[in-house]
């Protein structure tokens, strides 16, 4: 678990949340133990689309039967605004590429379900997280912008095309097999960067979804 918070009564319409939710409850990518999990699931190895997804489910759907909640998932459609709960649930700050950054693991968050919890809730669910400040601010060199060899990260925001055409070129094998290269450069939270299975996988997922939408 990422975190989780207990929420007021009046903050289930602004989090788009059931209204009988009191705590909001994040799953998802901290080290290395959850892809060691998935890696030897049965979905992993049956050869079925989207595995990641399904295992997801079936790992996040067992846990909401346990506590009474109500599962959401980023394949969900429409898209829950997973973003907005995780900066209510842990602190984390939007970073120079666009994606939230968090003080442990620098910009290795990956989200893979919330749970929206009943009450009563037990008095161990905190009402905020605990206070920090943004990584970025004293990161006087920013190497996470120059580090794309496609300037994919700008000012507009992420070129996902231009990313995109790079990972199918010959000169985007090293992105292909070790991830974003400008992911990577943050020097936050590098303990927690995919190792190159993970990247792997998750570069191939990216580019087959590309192919897909084109």
């Amino acid at each position: 678990m990422l975190g989780a918070v207990r929420l007021a009564d009046d903050e289930t319409t602004s989090l788009g949340l059931p209204p009988m939710t009191r705590g909001l409850a994040l799953f998802g990518y901290d080290g290395p133990t959850l892809w060691a999990a998935f890696s030897t699931s049965p979905e992993a190895a049956d050869g079925a689309p989207h595995p990641l997804d399904r295992w997801s489910k079936r790992a996040g759907d067992a846990l909401a039967h346990t506590l009474g909640a109500q599962a959401f998932y980023p394949s969900d459609t429409p898209l829950p605004p997973f973003l907005r709960w995780a900066r209510r649930v842990e602190a984390v700050w939007p970073s120079p590429l666009g994606m939230l950054i968090n003080r442990r693991r620098g910009l290795w968050s990956g989200y893979r379900a919330a749970l929206a919890v009943p009450g009563p809730l037990g008095e161990d669910w905190p009402d905020a997280p605990p206070p920090a400040s943004p990584p970025c601010e004293s990161c006087a060199g920013r190497p996470c912008l120059t580090a794309c060899p496609v300037d994919a990260f700008g000012p507009d925001g992420y070129d996902v095309d231009a990313c995109a055409a790079h990972l199918r070129h010959p000169d985007g094998a090293a992105c292909r097999s070790g991830g974003c290269l400008a992911r990577r450069a943050c020097p936050v939270g590098r303990d927690f960067a995919h190792n190159p299975a993970q990247a792997a996988f998750h570069m191939t997922a990216f580019m087959k979804a590309r192919s897909a939408g084109a």
